[in-house]
């Protein structure tokens, strides 16, 4: 899952920036790319439990330099390792617990809501889905990450609430916010790893 999504990642480097040189400074492809890099050392190292493992990778990307997704994207893996807290094997109701404990930790430092046009559209959809979803494994995270990709979709019909891209206001409408665009892009990159 890890390797794939740094994959599916490296893939959308430059759209990324593209995107965010918009509304912007255009610097979230080079974050990602970054964030991409500690994602896939992750994939090569040992340890003792998917807890661990996500809590040690969010500490590393809440160190990346780039703005507030080094810190955003920290947040959500962190709250992954809340999710999975004691979890041994990954099934249907840990990949649920997984995505909660990503939409609590991101909900405690950010105050957006869905409709914002920020990385919370993405995570309401994906969690929407985990909860509703009664599809197995792989299907069940396909399903997740289809909801996370409509999610990012529909920020375009939104106006930017939150940083730089705020100050542009209705000019941002037709856009989609790049930190959703990744973050999907990510959770899409894990469904194709599970498969």
């Amino acid at each position: 899952m890890l390797v794939s999504a740094s994959s599916a990642l490296n893939d959308k480097i430059q759209e990324f920036s593209e995107i965010d040189s918009l509304f912007g400074d255009g610097d979230h492809g080079v974050t990602m790319e970054r964030i991409s890099k500690e994602i896939a050392a992750t994939a090569k190292m040992e340890f003792d439990s998917f807890s661990e493992m996500f809590r040690d990778l969010g500490r590393r990307i809440m160190n990346v330099n780039g703005g507030s997704a080094g810190p955003l994207y920290g947040t959500v893996f962190d709250g992954f390792a809340d999710g999975l807290e004691g979890v041994s094997v990954l099934g249907r109701e840990e990949l649920r617990a997984m995505f909660a404990g990503a939409l609590e930790g991101f909900s405690m430092v950010s105050n957006a809501k869905e409709g914002d046009k920020t990385m919370m559209d993405v995570l309401v959809a994906a969690c929407r889905m985990a909860e509703e979803c009664q599809k197995e494994l792989p299907d069940y995270l396909f399903e997740v990450a289809a909801a996370a990709r409509e999610g990012a979709d529909r920020t375009k019909g939104f106006q930017a609430k939150f940083g730089r891209a705020r100050f542009h206001k209705e000019a941002t409408i037709g856009t989609m916010d790049a930190g959703a665009y990744s973050l999907a892009t990510m959770i899409s990159g894990f469904a194709a790893g599970l498969s």
